[in-house]
């Protein structure tokens, strides 16, 4: 049976209890209220960075994290002991979070930028250019007139070009606003600080058995680093619709977990 140690056991308990919370009082929004939210989003505020890491989206979500948590922090805290371990959890936390965040930005300064610049020169031609240069922003969006999709409005554009010319500008205006203003871009979750923990574990201990639960095979350590690493590096990239795990933050928690482990 695996015994628990100390920090382990409280960071446990902590994400279980609030987890309940968010579960038993739903009517007061737990979960948005300690979620992290994109950078130049009207609902970031700075403590975020701290409070994501402890609200959860669902039993599953729970579940996977704190496994992680018990049986790789265990080893780690009794290497590093209780204070040592907990700093590692939280600054590894919180910088997958600042990772995710700052490399969300970016790539949200050139859609900003994109849009601003269709605004001051709209035509047909700037329209279709911006909409293959952010297709899958555009596909995601619903639109009501003249069409349902953002192909339906090209044809309508096509169509009538100048008159469709001040409504494109508007158009453009409320993705600028869905995408970016009031798009919450909502973070949650231990599996930032939990891949850390994984990174850390898999340099001191790079030849330790671990067994995967799906399928139950068992993997060396390192060897589980380098997949779960490159898993996050590829989904990251390809930032599929409807795909809703943080993957950057997963790969921010590694390369936090790797630099901390060379500080230690």
């Amino acid at each position: 049976m695996l015994r628990l140690s100390p920090t382990v056991k409280s960071l446990l308990i902590i994400n279980v209890v609030i987890f309940i919370a968010q579960m038993l009082f739903k009517q007061y929004n737990l979960g948005q209220f300690l979620a992290m939210y994109r950078l130049g989003s009207v609902y970031f505020a700075p403590y975020q960075f701290f409070t994501y890491m402890f609200a959860h989206a669902g039993f599953t979500h729970i579940l996977f994290n704190m496994l992680g948590l018990a049986f790789l922090g265990v080893s780690l805290e009794m290497v590093w002991g209780a204070r040592k371990f907990l700093a590692f959890y939280i600054i590894t936390g919180m910088g997958a979070g600042i990772f995710y965040t700052v490399i969300g930005y970016v790539g949200t300064v050139g859609l900003k930028s994109d849009l601003r610049e269709y605004t001051v020169d709209p035509s047909l031609e700037n329209f279709v250019v911006l909409v293959n240069d952010h297709r899958r922003k555009f596909e995601s969006l619903q639109f009501n007139g003249p069409g349902s999709t953002i192909y339906d409005i090209i044809e309508t554009y096509e169509k009538n070009p100048e008159e469709y010319k001040s409504e494109s500008v508007r158009l453009v205006r409320d993705a600028e606003d869905i995408f970016i203003t009031h798009h919450p871009g909502r973070v949650i979750g231990a599996s930032g600080a939990v891949y850390g923990i994984l990174m850390a574990f898999g340099m001191l201990f790079p030849d330790r058995q671990l067994m995967l639960l799906f399928p139950p095979i068992p993997i060396k350590a390192k060897y589980l680093v380098l997949i779960l690493g490159g898993m996050a590096i590829y989904m990251g990239m390809q930032r599929s619709a409807g795909d809703q795990v943080a993957h950057l933050a997963h790969l921010g928690g590694m390369v936090f977990g790797y630099i901390m482990v060379k500080f230690f």
